[in-house]
């Protein structure tokens, strides 16, 4: 890769103002997943309420994501972003100060969607400085935001023990995501000549195209995968193998990190190898991957497991937005909000399915073994679409025939 040619071809500072927007704001949207652990013993939640509380986070993020896609179109996305970061703090203030019950509770969950929405900012914010052949480095670089699961998973459950109370890591998540206020508003610009908004009629064309639903799909695989599984590892630790808390919530920063750090590395060996190339392995990956979950090895087998299981998850975040943008350049704000909505339903199915059906069966074998035919869906079909997308707008390198 020419470095020189990436950081020339782009905009720098707003690059790094969305990974860090990014960044913040996954650490906020996935805090109830590590502190559902000590949540649930104060409040005796069953494993089918602790999977609603780390599930219904992603679900308000693939609402709201609908609509920052469509405001990040009006009015820009830097604009966008700074409306999304000043939402952010309501359910934190309320989370620290006034929450009381299960059901506020919820609605705190619901609430704390807005943070997971910033990917329908801070992607497109990245993407139109960029040209198409650094595409899958850009989106892979301001995606890698997703590691503030990591900074989550090792720190939430530390800080709640050390105060003793768990409702303190709401007030003090307040304060780098004023930081990150500050920095992103001075840093961060939209692109001059950025796509004019579009109308209500484009969204409807764009949900007429069959390739919309299919990246849908394969974004719910991946980054719901490791969305649902960042907030639901720390349960999975603690129910499976009785580690205590923080150290569920080490283990599971283990993978964590795998899928957060690898993203940049999948979206440049896509731009080198192709999407649908790296889509195929990583996908095929996944289900081995998690077939082997199914049978609820050792601790340390487990841990290796899901290391790879996240890494091929992040790298796979990274391979669908290399294509995204080429596939849907003028239409990449609607697009984006669309996919990354579909990747947070994923992200929603996940825990109730692990969650549901371990209160059902007493295991999770059988949720492991059905995410494992999941991903082999998304095998079979990205390797039936990709004949007609070679024929259309993909290169036989599985890379778009514009960068050709």
């Amino acid at each position: 890769m020419n470095k020189r040619g990436f950081f020339q071809s782009g905009h720098t500072p707003t690059l790094f103002s969305a990974f860090l927007y990014f960044d913040i704001s996954f650490m906020v949207w996935v805090l109830l997943g590590p502190l559902a652990v000590i949540i649930s013993e104060d409040f005796q939640l069953n494993a089918a309420q602790a999977a609603n509380l780390v599930a219904l986070p992603t679900l308000g993020g693939s609402i709201l994501r609908l609509v920052l896609g469509t405001l990040s179109d009006m009015i820009g996305p830097k604009k966008t972003g700074q409306i999304g970061m000043i939402v952010t703090f309501i359910p934190l203030l309320y989370g620290w100060l006034f929450v009381n019950s299960l059901t506020e509770l919820y609605i705190i969950a619901l609430l704390l969607g807005v943070a997971g929405a910033s990917f329908a900012a801070a992607l497109p914010l990245a993407s139109q400085w960029y040209p198409p052949q650094y595409q899958g480095l850009a989106m892979g670089i301001a995606g890698a935001g997703n590691s503030g699961t990591v900074f989550t998973t090792l720190f939430a459950n530390r800080i709640a023990q050390y105060f003793g109370d768990w409702s303190v890591v709401f007030g003090l998540a307040m304060i780098p995501v004023m930081i990150t206020f500050i920095a992103y508003s001075l840093l961060a610009k939209d692109k001059p000549n950025r796509p004019t908004p579009k109308k209500r009629s484009d969204y409807r064309n764009v949900l007429k195209e069959r390739d919309t639903w299919v990246f849908c799909f394969f974004y719910s695989v991946t980054f719901g995968g490791f969305v649902g599984l960042s907030t639901y590892l720390t349960i999975f630790f603690n129910n499976q193998y009785g580690l205590d808390p923080v150290k569920a919530g080490d283990f599971a920063a283990i993978c964590v990190v795998a899928g957060s750090f690898f993203r940049p590395v999948g979206g440049w060996l896509a731009d080198k190898l192709g999407g649908i190339r790296m889509l195929i392995f990583l996908f095929s990956v996944v289900c081995v991957m998690l077939a082997f979950m199914s049978t609820l090895p050792s601790l340390t087998l487990a841990t290796v497991l899901l290391f790879v299981v996240m890494m091929c998850l992040g790298m796979g975040n990274g391979s669908v937005f290399q294509l995204v943008p080429q596939r849907f350049s003028k239409e990449i704000g609607i697009v984006t909000g669309i996919v990354g909505a579909a990747g947070g339903i994923g992200g929603f199915i996940l825990p109730k399915i692990l969650g549901n059906l371990k209160l059902l069966t007493g295991s999770f074998s059988a949720g492991f073994f059905i995410l494992s035919g999941i991903a082999f869906l998304a095998v079979i079909l990205i390797s039936i679409i990709q004949v007609q997308w070679k024929k259309t707008w993909i290169s036989e390198g599985g890379k778009a025939k514009v960068e050709s």
